[in-house]
């Protein structure tokens, strides 16, 4: 697999909550690399993906990961690597290890906490310039973690044909509210091999809903905004070869876009094999969630303007990947309104409470456009109560570790990614211990922007709210009527529960670069009604 930088920029986004989503329950039971028979893990819950390189390809990585919930602290990692090194040079990689060698064996020692899912030993793995394709062998790779204990994991390398995928570096798409815009994406063959089946995974569509889903695709059954797909095709390339998708791959640039707007979605072309290792850098290779009921889609000829039972494996990565760029033009904004809340309690009680936004439209919020509306809540709470339980949707800003649900903080700030519908509304849970008697104060206040800086919504006199603590008389808790989304008070709201998200506070900046939905996980998005 390429450098494991290279997969996180990918994974980033829709695609990563499905891998890691599995991945997390690995920790609960044992799981095998492509190829490796199931094995148990201990209380070490290991993991590590397996790789397919070429003589005279690039170096990929084989990356071991603990999904344990404690830290490791100071561990040994001995890697057994007979079983490759006729055909494979497996060797240190990147990170915080001390490495010995005796013979076949590397033994590694790694100083320093680990925290969960985090790499515990990187290698570097190249094939030798006479390596047989076919050939195949595992590492072994044994933890021993004191107090924690010790277990081996297999990981499979093995030899694949090299070929050379090649695809444009740009495309341009232009749209308009409510437009279909055409996606014309293309594959060539510059190297000398037939590439036999290729497989097309696209981040996306941002900013458009994608107008079929395909029985020869996989698509994310999560629920957000967008979606990551992949499309196998049979089709052999054969060199020199260009081969496109057919005119039905489109989406539609919803009519409550924010507008103007620009989003940048990803395309990236990949061998079988190169696909399978890709996925399994965090868990077994599986299918990213069902497939579409729509005829397939198809690769027919294009013009290019610039053996099925081995693996293959592509030799230059760099010219694989497509940026698509889309610029949907017009006039459309929106109005959001802060949601605050009524908390009524005895002294020593924890009452419920939910604050956020409205959006009261005509344009979504939230989306993950360029100049989409991002939205961060800042909460601030009265000193007579105290949070004993929080959305992990919020941080206490003052938190150096920018800790996600992190008890006891005063001021919060609260992002949840994914789009908000005009007459939706966005929550953040609160759990509050009232601690002193009568009646307390405290405020919602929202901060807009869109793009790289602030910027106000249609309407910023409602974007203000109150807290109300045991408020005398009748209080609504809130300013203009936006007080009543509060748990305990006045109103209850129906909290629906979505996929998990991600936090726009302190990593918004990157957010807007990447214009996409990355960072989404372990973190919980409340929406409430209207």
């Amino acid at each position: 697999m390429p450098h494991p930088s290279f997969a996180r920029r990918w994974l980033a986004g829709i695609a990563v909550v499905g891998l890691l989503a599995t991945a997390s329950a690995a920790a609960a039971q044992p799981v095998a690399a492509v190829g490796a028979p199931a094995q148990p893990v201990a209380a070490l819950g290991l993991y590590a993906n397996s790789a397919i390189v070429a003589p005279g390809g690039p170096q990929k990585w084989v990356a071991l990961h603990s999904l344990a919930p404690q830290s490791l602290g100071t561990y040994t990692v001995r890697v057994d690597r007979s079983a490759v090194t006729a055909f494979a040079d497996v060797r240190e990689g990147e990170g915080r290890s001390t490495c010995t060698t005796q013979g076949p064996v590397l033994t590694c020692t790694v100083d320093g906490a680990n925290e969960p899912d985090q790499d515990l030993l990187t290698l570097g793995v190249t094939a030798r310039a006479d390596a047989e394709v076919g050939r195949s062998g595992e590492l072994a790779l044994t933890v021993t973690a004191p107090g924690v204990g010790t277990a081996t994991y297999r990981s499979t390398v093995s030899i694949g044909e090299g070929v050379d995928l090649a695809t444009a570096s740009d495309l341009e798409l232009n749209g308009t509210l409510g437009s279909t815009v055409g996606v014309p994406l293309s594959v060539t063959n510059r190297g000398a091999t037939t590439a036999r089946g290729l497989v097309l995974y696209l981040y996306g569509f941002n900013g458009m809903t994608p107008g079929k889903r395909y029985k020869n695709c996989e698509y994310t059954d999560l629920d957000l905004d967008n979606s990551a797909f992949a499309c196998t095709f049979d089709n052999s390339l054969a060199p020199g070869e260009t081969l496109g998708v057919d005119p039905t791959f489109a989406g539609t640039v919803g009519a409550d876009t924010w507008a103007p707007n620009l989003y940048y979605n990803f395309a990236y072309w990949f061998t079988p094999a190169d696909w399978a290792e890709f996925q399994s850098q965090y868990r077994p290779a599986a299918p990213l969630g069902p497939k579409g009921s729509d005829p397939a889609l198809t690769l027919v000829p294009a013009d290019d303007t610039s053996a099925r039972a081995l693996g293959q494996t592509d030799t230059r990565f760099v010219n694989n990947d497509t940026t698509i760029t889309l610029t949907v033009a017009g006039d459309q904004r929106a109005d959001v309104a802060a949601v605050g809340a009524t908390v009524t309690g005895a002294v020593g009680t924890t009452a419920a409470m939910t604050v956020g936004f409205a959006n009261n439209g005509p344009a979504r919020a939230g989306d993950p456009g360029q100049q989409g509306l991002v939205v961060v809540t800042s909460v601030t709470l009265p000193a007579g109560v105290t949070a004993v339980s929080v959305s992990t949707s919020c941080v206490d800003p003052t938190d150096e570790q920018w800790r996600p649900g992190k008890p006891g903080a005063r001021l919060y700030e609260c992002s949840a990614s994914g789009g908000v519908a005009r007459g939706e509304r966005m929550g953040f849970e609160f759990g509050l211990r009232i601690d002193r008697a009568g009646s307390q104060t405290g405020g919602v206040a929202l901060r807009t922007r869109s793009g790289p800086g602030p910027i106000a919504d249609l309407k910023p006199a409602n974007d203000t709210a109150k807290i109300l603590i045991n408020p005398r008389g009748n209080g609504n808790g809130g300013d203009g009527g936006n007080g009543d989304g509060g748990g305990g008070g006045d109103g209850g709201s129906l909290p629906i529960t979505g996929a998990s998200t991600g936090l726009i506070a302190g990593l918004g900046a990157l957010l807007v670069v990447l214009g996409m939905g990355g960072y989404l996980l372990a973190r919980r998005r409340t929406r409430f009604d209207a």
